[in-house]
């Protein structure tokens, strides 16, 4: 959406950014009546805070599957308002996101589960306590049973961040060259093959789908180093099921 980021409250005359409180209320008195004294931007990253803390104190005192419901909640809190255009800058597709989408997919498998073995539940448990932090679990951690929310949570992520790359490209007005624009639909189509394999693909080439998206959006913004390794990366990436 477009909006109006720099605010002059009319009761006291205060002046704040919205981009940086995410609140139209006034800082220093409160009041919720204020204009708008700037151009208006694209804006999609709503500001919210992402803490699981209140989750984990909890970990001695439930049971798992509890705990993976509220984990639920909180991530797709999260999840559901953050974006990726920041007052018309695009910004990048950080590891606290991806650790939140991954978690919101992990945690609704062990929600579900009648049994976790040891493996699974330490998988969930190492979720719970570095996600907020923007820290997840290596490649070589992923329980094969948890491997297909890995895949689909990646691509659910590149989908969002893809969309708001596009609503980033058409705020500035700009035309994409051929080259451009074909990185950003083999993206497209490397997410809808994942999808429809419901994320069963190698944990390995998840993560080689966020290195292309991060540098193709760097490439989007200047960088022909990146664009070209992003379009090797795309070229190079293959999605089959995993037997």
């Amino acid at each position: 959406m477009k909006i109006r980021g720099e605010r002059e409250c009319k009761e006291c005359g205060t002046r704040w950014s919205y981009y940086e409180t995410g609140s139209i209320g006034c800082p220093a008195c409160g009041s919720i009546r204020s204009v708008g004294i700037d151009e208006r931007t694209e804006h999609t990253d709503l500001q919210v805070a992402f803490d699981l803390t209140a989750v984990r104190s909890d970990i001695d005192d439930v049971p798992t599957d509890d705990l993976a419901e509220r984990a639920q909640e909180h991530c797709r809190d999260y999840v559901r308002r953050r974006g990726f255009v920041n007052a018309g800058q695009l910004r990048d597709l950080d590891d606290t996101y991806l650790a939140a989408t991954e978690l919101l997919h992990v945690a609704d498998i062990v929600a579900r589960e009648i049994q976790l073995d040891d493996r699974e539940e330490l998988y969930f448990l190492s979720l719970l306590r570095d996600a907020d932090d923007g820290q997840r679990p290596p490649v070589e951690e992923v329980p094969t049973t948890l491997r297909t929310a890995r895949g689909l949570a990646y691509a659910n992520a590149v989908r969002e961040y893809r969309r708001d790359v596009r609503t980033w490209v058409d705020e500035r007005d700009r035309d994409l060259t051929t080259s451009e624009r074909t990185a950003l639909e083999t993206l497209g189509e490397h997410v809808k093959r994942i999808r429809m394999l419901d994320g069963d693909i190698e944990s390995r080439t998840a993560e080689q789908l966020i290195d292309a998206t991060r540098d193709l959006a760097n490439g989007l913004r200047g960088d022909e180093l990146a664009f070209g390794r992003a379009q090797d990366r795309l070229e190079g990436l293959e999605f089959t099921a995993v037997e």
